[in-house]
């Protein structure tokens, strides 16, 4: 597992429709396929991507894994399967990322968890921290602070930054065969 070097402050970013479309080009040229898992961002990566036409070609399925609940039921996983770790951290995101690729025999996985604000998590995270990860043929992590607490702003930066590792993961990863 790498834990890439932060990315440019959000507001360098693409927007996240741009954000998309890249990772979207990108996937259907290559014949390849994801899964999202993501909690703080509450949704905002899978509509970017399947806002897109064609969507259907690299887009098996989504999760938003907010509460342990919703990661038993929609990932299978219990508290077992958290041994050693705790929500918030880019292992998480890496187990979240590698789980939903498995369960829906996607090509990659993403996933993403922080504290969106306006106040910070139960474990101790500030509103802005966010921990995003890619699983396929390629790995890679990265933990981001925004320094904001504005809940709707974090969401969007949060996204923006799960898709923008997972547009530098594609292309740093020659075309994969699909495992």
């Amino acid at each position: 597992m790498s834990d890439l070097p932060a990315p440019p402050p959000t507001q360098d970013l693409p927007s996240l429709a741009t954000l998309a479309a890249n990772v979207g080009r990108l996937l259907r040229a290559r014949g390849e396929t994801v899964a999202v898992a993501e909690s703080s961002a509450g949704g905002l990566v899978s509509a970017a991507l399947l806002a897109l036409p064609g969507a259907s070609a690299y887009f098996l399925g989504g999760a938003v894994v907010y509460t342990r609940q919703a990661r038993a039921a929609l990932l299978g996983l219990t508290e077992a399967d958290l041994t050693g770790m705790r929500p918030s951290t880019a292992p998480y995101a890496s187990l979240i990322a590698r789980t939903v690729r498995e369960r829906h025999g996607a090509t990659w996985g993403l996933g993403e968890t922080g504290a969106t604000g306006p106040t910070g998590n139960r474990y101790g995270d500030a509103a802005g921290h966010v921990c995003v990860a890619v699983a396929g043929p390629a790995v890679g992590s990265r933990t981001t602070e925004t320094g904001a607490a504005d809940r709707a702003v974090n969401m969007d930066s949060f996204a923006r930054q799960l898709l923008q590792l997972f547009h530098e993961v594609l292309q740093a990863q020659p075309v994969s065969v699909r495992p």
